[in-house]
């Protein structure tokens, strides 16, 4: 006698599929097509970097790191945010290495987040932050950022807050849409974090993948949102390393404590010869702020090689992708436009409508730029004939 499959198991993420990001990079793989829809270079990384870590192996630096990270890389840490940020922060109580930002992400949810917990977050929005708000039994309240710049309207900000709410989740600068945040939105959300007894949860992968001069706006650079919050970032974006799937996260030692026990049960601990060769590198600050000229350089260059064609490019202060509009040129829905990209024309993309919670369609697909120039060339050339 066989027992129902459906008793059996009831699925946390009923309505949860596939990512985005696999799916698009299968097509791209199936139809042979220049794959510009995973945010992954597509370049070396430092060949210093790579050495560090083979010597490490070779030195018999291969068994379990401690637990919160490799001492000497929280010291690198340490050193990177007081560069950054001028901001001290103790790799004892204030500093966890993590399994890649998304782990990092995932611990923090579930570390601040209880049961009927709102977690505040903007649409369009990394794919992982509903799913872990809802594993960690969370309510997602899902704010659409304003177009056509992709701002914070902090008044509706305002009107979405109830007794319920725990934390706000921001990102900058902001995948998709390359948006980042300035001063006075760091002043509303000082504001509404202290007024409404609020914590933060601050997506920072990208910090030095920012243009045009802007500084990057961190909350660690505000006491009263680091005492009341944490900063994720990515050594995987910051050393074109994606694969590798190591972060951090920087908060307040009430925070750690918890996070570090999620994080305990999750990983333990992370890759430890990688940690090794990260925590030497991460000792030349050339190393990670020369980055904004080095990616504005791929961003400019890409836009230079669409510039006639019909798509027309959303403004990018950060990240390594370009939103482009192709409102000029179909009418489909942006999943129907990316397929047919990526089967007939050959370039894969992502359609900006799998970040919103609702899919919301704006006729606009998201392109990685961060990739050697043969490869930007070859996808403009597609772009351009379309």
């Amino acid at each position: 006698m066989k027992i129902a499959k459906s008793k059996l198991l009831r699925s946390k993420l009923p309505d949860v599929g596939t990512s985005i990001f696999a799916v698009m990079t299968k097509m791209a793989n199936d139809h042979g097509a220049i794959n510009l829809s995973q945010g992954f270079p597509d370049f070396e990384v430092s060949k210093e970097l790579i050495e560090g870590i083979y010597t490490s192996m070779k030195e018999g630096k291969n068994q379990y790191a401690p637990m919160p990270g490799l001492p000497q890389l929280k010291t690198s840490i340490q050193s990177m945010i007081r560069n950054s940020y001028k901001y001290d922060a103790d790799p004892e109580s204030e500093i966890t290495v993590t399994a890649g930002a998304t782990e990092a992400i995932f611990s923090s949810l579930m570390a601040l987040v209880n049961s009927g917990d709102e977690v505040i977050m903007f649409d369009p929005a990394y794919d992982c932050y509903d799913p872990a708000v809802k594993l960690a039994g969370g309510v997602p309240v899902h704010i659409p950022l304003a177009q056509p710049d992709f701002h914070i309207d902090w008044d509706l900000v305002r009107k979405s807050i109830t007794s319920n709410t725990r934390v706000i989740m921001i990102n900058s600068p902001q995948n998709p849409s390359g948006a980042v945040l300035s001063e006075p939105d760091l002043d509303e959300l000082e504001k509404v974090i202290v007024e409404n007894d609020i914590l933060v949860i601050s997506d920072e992968v990208y910090e030095h993948i920012i243009f045009d001069g802007i500084k990057h706006q961190s909350i660690l650079n505000r006491e009263s949102l680091r005492e009341n919050g944490l900063a994720i970032f990515s050594f995987g974006k910051t050393f074109h390393a994606t694969g590798w799937k190591v972060g951090y996260v920087i908060s307040p030692e009430f925070i750690t404590g918890e996070v570090r026990k999620v994080h305990q049960f999750l990983t333990y601990s992370v890759n430890t010869p990688v940690q090794w060769g990260l925590a030497a590198y991460s000792e030349n600050p050339k190393n990670y702020l020369d980055l904004p000229a080095f990616y504005q350089e791929k961003r400019d260059k890409f836009l230079h090689l669409i510039k006639d064609s019909r798509f027309k490019p959303v403004p990018c202060h950060g990240t390594y992708f370009q939103l482009l509009s192709y409102s000029g040129i179909d009418s489909v829905k942006e999943m129907e436009m990316a397929e047919k990209l990526t089967k007939v024309h050959g370039l894969a993309s992502i359609p900006v409508s799998a970040f919103y919670a609702d899919r919301q369609e704006n006729n606009l697909l998201r392109f990685c730029f961060a990739k050697n120039n043969n490869t930007l060339q070859k996808a403009a050339e597609i772009l351009c004939r379309i």
